[in-house]
């Protein structure tokens, strides 16, 4: 975001857990960047790590790359027209998530409560445990040097008193960057915050907030909560209470996913016929998700939203897990023939699910090593 690092006044909101000290790490390009340390002849080159075609997706992007506007989930055949000396690499998820158990290893060294996000980033509450050192900040520089010595890679991380404010900060200076924000530092570091920074806030919902007039986190103090859920409902309470950077979820160590799944609100309300490719761009975007923490399902999910808002789920479950996302997407498309609507039914919402989790890895800690939300 490359945005400021502290402030001075302290908002009447936040102050719940100010004794907490959590801090978040985010490693810098992850996956391009275990590729580019892996292979010189990729460094200072834009690599984009994932398949070509019109069926593949960019799963990561270097620094370099990002500089043409490449970027994660992007179509492939995209990222080829806005960077043609692009260098694709196939991802290689077994040795990302090796390198993640390494990037682990040193978090451990300072608390056991990790919560991992994706194999490149995790929440750790270093409240009470520091591996002896005085300060929260001095643990985050203290991993960063560590990722930097021993692994040849960068992070950067953010410090706070809770996970909302601490998952902004690292973004804060990105790449190979720290911020931290001191308890009586919330006020200016949130106030001038463009509201597509915050969690939830998609392009759809920035574009709801700003035909409201709100285009910053300070637009938002300027409302009562009353206002905002009437304009908003669930979404303008939780904007409400992450204007005011209140967040009283605990750092949750081992959390066990049961699920991995993708949804999108379609531009246009659809016929069933026509929901095929948006099921098949669903289903790669979750077999992504995934892959990344090491483990597929034995239930394929398939949710739909009609144009008055009834919600369809249907499900099958298998006798081995997919293997791939072709075979994801087939067994969810498979499923449209028993959601029994009038053909006159139209959908504005696709989701792809799995759920009955496995691991693929053969390791039998392997579950600790799972994605979590």
């Amino acid at each position: 975001m490359g945005r400021q690092k502290q402030g001075t006044s302290e908002p009447t909101a936040q102050a719940a857990h100010s004794e907490r000290r959590i801090v978040h790490v985010d490693m810098d390009a992850f996956y391009a960047s275990v590729e580019q340390r892996d292979d010189p002849s990729l460094r200072g080159r834009p690599v984009v790590v994932g398949g070509r075609g019109a069926r593949s997706v960019v799963a990561a992007a270097s620094y370099e790359a990002r500089r043409f506007g490449v970027r994660s989930a992007m179509p492939s055949t995209r990222a080829e027209r806005l960077c043609p000396e692009a260098v694709f690499v196939a991802p290689d998820f077994a040795r990302y998530r090796a390198v993640s158990q390494q990037v682990r290893a040193i978090f451990a060294r300072y608390t056991p409560i990790i919560e991992p996000l994706s194999l490149d980033e995790a929440y750790l509450d270093v409240t009470t445990h520091r591996g002896g050192l005085e300060t929260a900040t001095a643990v985050a520089e203290a991993i960063r040097s560590a990722i930097r010595d021993e692994l040849h890679l960068t992070a950067s991380a953010g410090v706070a008193t809770n996970k909302l404010l601490a998952k902004l900060a690292s973004d804060a200076n990105k790449p190979d960057g720290i911020c931290v924000v001191r308890p009586q530092a919330v006020d200016r570091f949130l106030l001038p915050l463009p509201l597509r920074y915050l969690p939830g806030v998609g392009p759809k919902t920035q574009q709801r907030l700003s035909a409201l007039g709100l285009q910053t986190v300070a637009d938002v103090r300027a409302q009562s909560e009353a206002q905002l859920i009437e304009w908003l409902g669930r979404t303008g309470e939780r904007l409400f209470q992450q204007a005011y950077g209140i967040d009283e979820r605990p750092v949750q160590a081992e959390r066990i996913r049961k699920s991995v799944s993708a949804e999108d609100t379609l531009s246009d309300d659809l016929s069933l016929e026509a929901l095929a490719p948006h099921i098949t761009a669903m289903a790669e975007k979750t077999w992504r998700t995934a892959q990344r923490g090491g483990y597929s399902g034995r239930t394929v999910i398939l949710k739909l939203k009609t144009a008055d808002f009834r919600i369809l789920t249907r499900h099958s479950s298998l006798g081995t897990a997919p293997t791939s996302a072709d075979e994801l997407a087939e067994c969810a498309t498979a499923l449209l023939d028993r959601v029994g609507m009038p053909a006159s039914t139209r959908f504005r919402l696709v989701g792809v699910g799995m759920t009955n989790l496995q691991s693929t890895e053969q390791d039998p800690q392997a579950e600790q090593h799972r994605l979590f939300d």
